[in-house]
């Protein structure tokens, strides 16, 4: 018997809402974990909330921080990122947050690929430290994007290992970007978050499809969510599943607590029915070799 979804909230998914009122709405959705970000105007961080703020309202509610989104471009390594990345560790610390999403450079790039997996490997030597001494995670988490300077998992993965980042760095595992980078490869052991959402336009090319068209999971999703997340699960992954839809018709809905319910429920439907899917077919007998033989002729 598999355990529910462990659902969290990504700042995301009202960045309207003062912080409270999110709060309030976590627990009202029985999701004990957040996401706050640095990149929303007008509330937490960039409104200049103290990090004692964050860290006793959520106290109150026995709420816990999973992370800042984010450092960007982390992999982009010079004096400016690493007074970002200083004052960002500090913030996290400060507010209880487990970890800090370091978010790849995502924008037109003259460097070769040699020289991106250079830069990768620099940025995270210089991070490792950071993070090591304010006690956190860096959850590196790789953008879809074609003009992404890391789009899938594994180059991340393999530079974590060869500048010995295994103790302080884990991987974003974003539904969204999974499916737009054609990825099929999945690292349960060292993903440390999950990030959802879903895309209904099943009728834009995929490399049209942005932030924008992130809303909601429902019967139109085109991502997979639910066989992307099973596959995880099923391979050892315990961790959260964080909700993070970009979508204005989301952030505009007039009752975001019954949305995101329904659309919790759908999505722990849908899991609870690929893993039944996938119990029944191990259970099947194999056929024999004879009858497997005429099956083919």
């Amino acid at each position: 018997m598999r355990q529910p979804l462990r659902f969290a909230l990504n700042r995301m998914v009202a960045p309207h809402l003062p912080l409270a009122d999110f709060i309030q709405l976590a627990v009202a959705l029985k999701a004990d974990a957040i996401e706050i970000r640095n990149d929303l105007k007008g509330v937490e961080i960039e409104d200049g909330t103290p990090p004692q703020t964050v860290r006793e309202l959520c106290a109150a509610k026995g709420i816990k921080v999973l992370s800042i989104n984010a450092l960007y471009p982390f992999d982009v390594w010079n004096d400016q990122r690493r007074d970002q990345a200083l004052k960002l560790a500090a913030y996290a610390r400060d507010c209880g947050a487990q970890g800090v999403v370091l978010c790849p450079f995502n924008e037109p790039d003259t460097r070769s690929a040699a020289e991106r997996a250079a830069g990768l490997r620099t940025a995270l030597s210089a991070l490792a430290p950071i993070l090591r001494e304010h006690g956190l995670l860096g959850f590196v988490e790789p953008l879809g994007f074609e003009q992404s300077a890391l789009r899938r998992k594994r180059p991340a993965v393999e530079a974590i290992k060869a500048i010995g980042g295994l103790d302080v760095f884990r991987l974003v595992h974003d539904t969204f970007h999974h499916h737009l980078a054609a990825e099929q490869e999945f690292f349960p052991a060292l993903t440390g978050l999950v990030h959802i959402s879903g895309v209904e336009d099943g009728q834009a090319p995929l490399n049209s499809i942005r932030d924008g068209h992130r809303v909601l999971i429902g019967d139109a999703d085109i991502l997979g969510n639910a066989a992307q997340i099973d596959s995880l699960l099923s391979s050892g992954y315990d961790g959260y599943v964080s909700w993070e839809p970009f979508a204005d018709s989301v952030h505009g809905l007039p009752d975001i607590q019954q949305a995101l319910g329904q659309s919790m429920a759908y999505l722990s439907r849908q899991v609870a029915s690929v893993y039944a899917g996938d119990i029944q077919r191990s259970a099947e007998p194999a056929l024999p070799a004879a009858a497997a033989t005429q099956l083919l002729h």
